[in-house]
């Protein structure tokens, strides 16, 4: 029987795919693959990413038995914490702004989660603060997904081996967007270990290119470009940087829909315009591979 002891499982073991009808388009080499890294109910790598991180917590020691969890996040990774602390029977804090939307904050409580808003004048800093001041009255574990060593753990265990065992190291390039910086180090430093002729692409907005040195900005590509380094970034281990604008990465994620079927979001489309931009402009980039963060909903 092949039955699977939990969903999670599912999300572990990600497929590569080949972007063959991209590549003919715009007459690129055929070696053009994506790591189909989202899943679950975010539609989204943190899905997993969650789960994983919790696992790595526990397995370490830092994390108890029925402890509470401490994040500061609203975002998709926030709704992916609170299923995977359910699942776990982990009590979660999370840490917001008070101006994130109501019914996203409804949507927390009806996961069963407990809210700490904070000024949003405070920033990052006020989020740590009121992070801190919950661990200290529960005893609780924060997480910190933006800087701490599990998240790049995660795809050292599980993303980088996926896509060698996928692709028998045979690649040229991986390119990979930059959020919280743990998936570009994780599957980097795994990669750089067995492969260290492959070359490690990191992708930011264009808008806010701060991972090459600019100014933080607005842009529109979810998943990416927080404003400022993470401490997750490994820059040791990234070859080279591309910065793409965020219309042209809605236009990819628009267009290898219709090539190749794959319901890519936003931040996947910045990473297959960078791969695009990588092969058409080196001779030698023919096996380049995306990793593919986020799924665009199609209704």
């Amino acid at each position: 029987m092949d039955i699977h002891q939990s969903y999670y499982e599912t999300l572990y073991a990600r497929p590569v795919v080949q972007l063959a009808g991209y590549a003919a388009r715009h007459k690129l080499p055929e070696g053009l693959y994506a790591y189909l890294a989202f899943g679950g109910a975010t539609a989204s790598a943190k899905d997993a990413l969650a789960e994983g991180m919790l696992a790595l917590a526990v397995e370490k020691g830092y994390l108890q038995p029925g402890q509470t969890v401490v994040e500061t996040s609203s975002g998709s990774f926030a709704v992916a914490l609170a299923i995977a602390c359910a699942h776990s029977r982990h009590p979660l804090i999370l840490c917001m702004s008070s101006n994130v939307p109501a019914q996203r904050q409804k949507l927390f409580i009806k996961l069963g989660v407990r809210i700490a808003l904070t000024n949003p004048a405070y920033g990052r800093e006020g989020l740590k603060k009121r992070a801190e001041e919950a661990v200290a009255r529960t005893g609780g574990y924060y997480l910190n997904y933006f800087d701490n060593d599990l998240n790049p753990e995660f795809h050292r265990r599980v993303t980088g081996p996926n896509i060698a065992r996928a692709t028998e190291g045979a690649l040229d390039a991986i390119v990979a967007g930059v959020g919280t910086g743990g998936t570009v180090t994780g599957v980097g430093e795994f990669t750089k270990a067995w492969y260290p002729d492959v070359k490690i692409i990191a992708v930011e907005p264009a808008e806010s290119p701060v991972i090459s040195g600019g100014y933080a900005g607005v842009h529109h590509i979810p998943g990416l470009g927080a404003g400022f380094v993470p401490e997750n970034y490994n820059p040791y281990i990234v070859d080279a940087v591309i910065p793409v604008p965020s219309q042209e990465a809605a236009a990819k994620a628009r267009e290898v829909l219709r090539t190749d079927a794959v319901p890519a979001s936003p931040s996947a489309g910045a990473v297959l315009a960078a791969a695009h931009r990588l092969m058409r402009e080196n001779e030698g980039m023919r096996r380049v591979l995306c990793v593919f963060s986020g799924k665009e909903t199609v209704e």
